[in-house]
Parts: structure tokens; C-alpha cells; sequence
């Protein structure tokens, strides 16, 4: 730390290269604790006795749309088999529903890729955002 001395001689005319910064610091702790006392202030709440009821809360759950995909690639619709094209309708009218169904898809283990990527696209167009696969969480050591 430098100090500045008393001395007028010419070889310690330089000037300080330190800020002092213990003024600082004092202001800010200063400013904290204002902040720290005027914080509970700010609060606009208004303080109501709010009447004690028991009630359940109502929760609307969305939907599950169970798609399954054979290893023929044919696809189900909670069961019921569809086409393409009618597959396509049902996503955008499930897509249109609020809240938005949950896709869980299923697709067995033969099923080509391509089919079940398919699936996911027109998913996807259709607008649905909440989509899921199902596995079966059985023994691996069976295989």
C-alpha cells in the first residue's frame, strides 16, 4: 500500500497509483443495509382473512392418446387401426384440444424405423408437442 508522505524533495514526487477503498466499501455496506430495512416495506399486499374451506383442487388431466405400431407397420389409434390419412386427421383434432393429449407411442420391437419416424413427423405437422415412447421395462439379461 502507498502513503503519501510530507516530503517536498523531487525524487517522491510521484503520484499515488492506488484508490483508497475503504470509503467504498463503507457506502455500499451503508446502501445494503438501507435496502436490507426498506425491502419489507415495498410490499402491497392487502391482508384478507381468507375463509377455510376443504375442497380438492380441480386438475384437468389431458388425455392419453395410446398409438401403437405393429411390425407390418400398421398404426393404432388406442387400438382401433387407421390409415395414413386418417391418421393425419386424428393428430391435427388432437392437436386442437385444450389441453393437448399426451402421444405415447408404442411401437414393437420388428417395426422398421422409417414407420415410426413417420409417425413422429406427422405427429410433429400436426402440432402436438407432448409425445412419448412406451418400452417395456422387462429383463434385458432374457435376450
Amino acid at each position: 500500500m502507498a502513503f503519501g508522505g510530507f516530503e517536498t524533495s523531487a525524487t517522491n514526487a510521484r503520484p499515488m497509483a492506488e484508490i483508497n477503498m475503504i470509503p467504498l466499501i463503507d457506502v455500499m455496506l451503508v446502501l445494503l443495509v438501507i435496502f436490507i430495512i426498506t425491502a419489507p416495506l415495498l410490499t402491497h399486499a392487502v391482508k384478507i382473512d381468507l375463509p377455510k374451506v376443504a375442497s380438492q383442487p380441480n386438475l384437468t388431466k389431458p388425455e392419453n392418446v395410446q398409438l401403437a405400431i405393429d411390425a407390418a407397420g400398421s398404426v393404432f389409434w388406442n387400438g382401433d387401426p387407421l390409415d395414413r390419412p386418417a391418421l393425419h386427421e386424428r393428430l391435427v383434432a388432437a392437436a386442437r384440444n385444450e389441453p393437448q393429449p399426451e402421444v405415447h407411442i408404442r411401437a414393437d420391437r420388428a417395426a422398421r424405423y422409417q414407420w415410426v419416424a413417420e409417425v413422429l413427423a406427422e405427429a410433429a405437422k400436426a402440432g402436438l408437442t407432448r409425445i412419448g415412447f412406451v418400452s417395456d421395462p422387462g429383463d434385458r439379461t432374457a435376450d
